[in-house]
């Protein structure tokens, strides 16, 4: 029990790292090509560039991880969810090779035209939405099980209202977050009109992310008791993180201490995530698998453990230096050279 344990919060870690360094990276394309279609890409646009730059290479090694472990850890998942993800996750892919081959031309290249900067941001939401439906299947209920295959029930799946409401939370949080973050990053190179309009798109978009957030535990009532009750059990988790929401919002509202909002804001998902996670173990797919029935065996456990706790020491001070030397650098972060 112990490796399974270990196993899945080591796998939970790297996927709540990948949830924030990709919503910063997906809001911050969105916001670009708004701003462009606004015209008031003139304001943020460099902010946003400037921040994308030395890191878009690297927002997608947590979410490799994720899925190495998955597979390595769980050999279950790979029959359970690759054969009923095969649509969705195609589609992801496609979209993180748009994403990438754009980035790659328009920063080596010349490629500047406006429609494919609309096609970075709006796939940038795309991505998230296309994920989050792994969570609607982990609750079960939309996998329909013959004697050798699977087969996802797309119209169950596309009719739920839970589905929709785990989509409309990865977009709405996708861009919360990186309101906040680029609002202090804006704050940082001391670029007040940035900074006023990245605020504002912040408080926009955290309200519709609380509201979503809560509306999931309502669809989760009649769609999955059991998850609903545990949830329930770990209320104290979910109020914690509702006051670090408050927190995060008066500090907005105030215009003061960006930093320590966006940390209370990474504190507000990192509770409410590993929550949500308590609270539906030992299911890694309702009703079909369980960490204990999915888990490898033992020597193949304790070498994967060594092997990705060694590569989260080893990624996190590189994601430190890289913060280091360019998101906080003082002189790259006013623009005063590109780095």
């Amino acid at each position: 029990m112990a490796y399974q344990l270990i196993g899945i919060s080591v796998l939970w870690i790297f996927l709540f790292g990948y949830i924030i360094v990709a919503s910063i990276d997906f809001g911050a394309g969105f916001f670009n090509a708004y701003s462009v279609f606004r015209n008031k890409h003139h304001i943020i646009s460099n902010i946003i560039q400037r921040y994308l730059s030395p890191v878009w290479e690297v927002t997608n090694v947590f979410l490799v991880f994720f899925f190495v472990g998955m597979v390595g850890f769980f050999p279950s998942t790979a029959f359970y969810y690759g054969t009923v993800l095969l649509v969705p996750a195609s589609l992801s892919l496609v979209l993180l090779a748009i994403r990438g081959s754009y980035y790659a031309f328009s920063t080596y290249g010349q490629l500047k035209s406006k429609m494919w900067i609309y096609l970075y941001g709006f796939s940038g939401l795309l991505i998230p939405a296309s994920l989050s439906i792994v969570l609607t299947i982990s609750e079960g209920g939309f996998i329909n099980e013959t004697a050798n295959s699977l087969e996802l029930d797309y119209q169950a799946l596309f009719t739920s209202p839970l589905t929709w409401s785990i989509v409309v939370l990865s977009l709405t949080s996708v861009l919360y977050i990186s309101a906040v973050f680029l609002t202090w990053y804006a704050d940082k190179a001391k670029d007040m009109e940035a900074t006023a309009l990245l605020r504002k798109y912040a408080l926009i978009w955290s309200i519709p992310t609380m509201i979503t957030a809560s509306g999931i535990i309502v669809e989760l009532r009649s769609h999955n008791y059991e998850h609903y009750q545990n949830m329930l059990e770990l209320w104290w988790l979910f109020l914690i993180s509702g006051l670090l929401f408050l927190a995060t919002l008066l500090l907005l509202w105030q215009k003061r201490k960006y930093g320590l909002a966006f940390i209370l804001l990474i504190g507000q998902f990192l509770v409410a995530f590993f929550g949500y996670g308590i609270s539906h173990y030992p299911y890694l797919l309702y009703p079909f698998l369980t960490i204990e029935e999915g888990f490898t065996n033992e020597g193949m456990a304790v070498a994967l453990m060594v092997a990705f706790i060694a590569g989260l020491c080893l990624l996190i001070p590189s994601l430190l230096l890289l913060l280091r030397l360019f998101l906080f650098n003082k002189s790259y972060v006013e623009g005063k050279f590109k780095g």
